[in-house]
């Protein structure tokens, strides 16, 4: 089984080297600790999303934090292409389920989108709360997959935003009424922008706008997803075309 992944705080694995030790507190420590209930000798990983992941083993434990013996370092390599997850914001903690899941999978970026027919809306305090829920998700996720990197997760856009962050960069559209199918798709390409709408669908006018900067419209099969299961069944398979051979 693979040895449980900690996430320190950024930049702190920014010179790590093999032999030296890594103490292990704050909410990590303690959950390594006293849930976890780790103990002298076992393996862990350590990362702090910037690619680096230490292999260590524990030397030392005390209430609420340990220290870790660095055995070995690993980088990961870029990730190509880079996969950004368009999400539109969903009712019922759909897109919390989405991102979830594409992380899991690997995607790099998350971008929450408010879409002409999205049900939920995320204005004042509530869309800065739900913006760092969305932040908490990910970066659980990426601990549970035991991913070098955590992804990004950017501010919420409106249509207006969106066809900017489009434009110049191969976005494809999922839609149920698309001709051309996710998996004909060429994709040798560094970077992928991937749409996903909300559960009432994406509406005509942002289908327009979307095509104008250069958006591609695809479908994934005969089905009609889910607005939390389309995104992730897409990454995957954009993954299994490109970063899983």
């Amino acid at each position: 089984m693979t040895a449980p992944l900690f996430l320190l705080a950024a930049g702190t694995l920014a010179d790590p080297a093999v032999g030296g030790v890594i103490e292990l507190d704050g909410p990590e420590g303690r959950h390594a600790a006293t849930v976890k209930r780790l103990a002298v000798g076992e393996q862990v990983l350590l990362a702090d999303g910037s690619g680096v992941v230490v292999h260590g083993v524990v030397s030392s434990v005390a209430k609420d934090r340990l220290d870790v013996v660095v055995e070995s370092l690993e980088h990961a390599p870029p990730a190509i292409p880079r996969v950004t997850l368009v999400q539109a914001l969903a009712k019922a903690d759909r897109d919390d389920q989405a991102i979830e899941a594409a992380t899991e999978l690997g995607v790099d970026v998350v971008v929450p989108w408010q879409a002409e027919r999205s049900i939920v809306q995320w204005k004042g305090e509530r869309g800065a709360k739900s913006l760092r829920k969305w932040e908490q998700v990910v970066r659980a996720a990426a601990k549970q997959s035991r991913r070098a990197t955590v992804p990004v997760v950017e501010p919420l856009v409106d249509r207006r935003a969106l066809v900017s962050l489009i434009e110049g960069r191969r976005t494809l559209v999922l839609h149920e009424d698309a001709d051309q199918t996710l998996s004909a798709v060429e994709l040798d390409v560094e970077e992928v922008v991937l749409v996903v709408g909300p559960e009432g669908g994406i509406a005509p006018a942002e289908l327009d706008a979307f095509a104008a900067a250069g958006a591609t419209t695809v479908r994934l099969g005969p089905h009609v997803l889910r607005s939390s299961s389309a995104g992730p069944a897409a990454i995957a398979v954009i993954m299994a075309a490109t970063r899983w051979r």
